[in-house]
């Protein structure tokens, strides 16, 4: 069994070696792995977030509220 320690002596010894369309293969087989395999504990997604707090702008109208910014702000000068 190949046993590396090290991806620049991974790289040099065997992947630079091979033919473009074999390294372009292992590029995607490396990234298919990387975004299919389980996050580890902690990283989190900022879409984890959409919805929350939904419940505190139910009723309120989106242009009414942008409206009343506005004026706010107007209203400062």
């Amino acid at each position: 069994m190949l046993e590396i320690t090290d991806a620049r002596e991974l790289y040099e010894e065997h992947v630079k070696r091979m033919p473009p369309a074999e390294r372009l293969r292992l590029v995607e087989l490396i990234a298919h792995e990387m975004a299919t395999s389980e996050k580890p504990r902690g990283e989190r997604s900022l879409l984890e977030l959409e919805g929350l707090g939904a419940e505190i702008w139910q009723g309120v109208d989106a242009q009414e509220y942008v409206n009343n910014l506005r004026q706010e702000w107007d209203n400062r000068s």
